[in-house]
């Protein structure tokens, strides 16, 4: 379920060229599919141009099951733009091994394709191609053209099925993840705007250590356990300031309009040095969404016994 569509008139960038895993993942959704699609060469840069203006949202991708975070990604959001993810998809993987029609697997010595996409095909390539040399591209799409265009046989890419059928290529070997669970996280971002709750949703905060001292994460972690807030996700990136200086990424489930999560967040901003808020939206996997239901609905009976004992006191 998603909070808003996104109009048609909309500008929203994403990693090109086109029959990237990025413009595959952003077809799935029907309003950005109908929406005014403009390629990029990376993530930051959709990012920046988001902030800008001169787009009105940005397509990124945040992370990778095998893989882990796109740390570009969240480290632009974090730390060079104030944008605020509006939703996610979740896109899942499947990697092609595509070259040159009539090319054999014994021809090729060269296989190109996105750093993150080779990397989740290390077993597969080691078993039926060891010893080919793995060149980066910008995309898995990129790299898919690129060996549309050559003249070099012995070259692959990794990439999409869309990208075999829109640059001309055939399909050596397909299905060749090391992991068949793989998925990448994609986000819509936007310069404004906190979508509706869904009763299905996620938020995304970056935090601010007020000192780097034993236990420091310890209480940062327990505002979210005394309060029975699953975090999915948990990553320290340097802060840029100083060496040993971190900062935390996380995901909670809920809400910022869920009494818990809003209590949570308003105690973490008054004791640490800073929070970013990044977002709260519709998640885009299964995850159940009855201990977030469970959890508020405790909060408020809690509340309301709390005030019934306020009502106690003389006036």
């Amino acid at each position: 379920m998603t909070a808003h569509l996104v109009a048609p008139a909309s500008r929203i960038g994403y990693l090109g060229p086109v029959g990237t895993f990025s413009e595959q993942a952003l077809l799935s959704e029907p309003d950005l599919a109908a929406a005014h699609r403009v390629p990029f060469g990376s993530f930051d840069e959709i990012l920046f141009a988001v902030a800008e203006g001169s787009l009105d949202f940005g397509f990124v991708a945040v992370e990778n099951a095998i893989e882990g975070t796109v740390n570009v990604t969240m480290d632009t959001l974090a730390f060079d733009v104030d944008l605020v993810i509006q939703r996610e998809i979740v896109l899942p993987i499947v990697m092609n091994l595509m070259v040159q029609p009539g090319t054999d697997l014994a021809s090729i010595k060269h296989v190109s394709s996105f750093p993150h996409a080779y990397a989740q095909c290390r077993t597969w390539l080691r078993a039926h191609i060891p010893g080919v040399e793995l060149v980066p591209a910008a995309s898995t799409a990129e790299a898919a053209e690129v060996v549309a265009r050559g003249s070099d046989p012995g070259v692959a890419a990794i990439a999409n099925a869309r990208a075999a059928e829109v640059y001309g290529l055939e399909i050596a070997a397909t299905d060749i993840e090391d992991h068949p669970e793989n998925a990448t996280r994609f986000a819509l971002v936007g310069r404004s705007g906190v979508p509706a709750p869904t009763g299905h949703d996620k938020t995304t905060i970056v935090v601010f250590q007020r000192a780097d001292a034993p236990g420091s994460l310890l209480g940062i972690l327990q505002e979210f356990a005394a309060r029975q807030i699953n975090l999915s996700l948990l990553l320290s990136r340097p802060t840029r300031t100083a060496l040993g200086e971190y900062c935390f990424l996380v995901d909670l489930d809920g809400h910022i309009a869920d009494e818990v999560v809003a209590d949570c967040l308003r105690s973490l901003k008054a004791k640490q040095a800073d929070v970013k808020f990044l977002g709260s939206y519709p998640r885009g996997d299964a995850a159940g969404s009855g201990v977030r239901d469970e959890v508020d609905a405790s909060s408020r009976d809690a509340g309301s016994w709390l005030e019934s004992l306020r009502n106690q006191i003389d006036r």
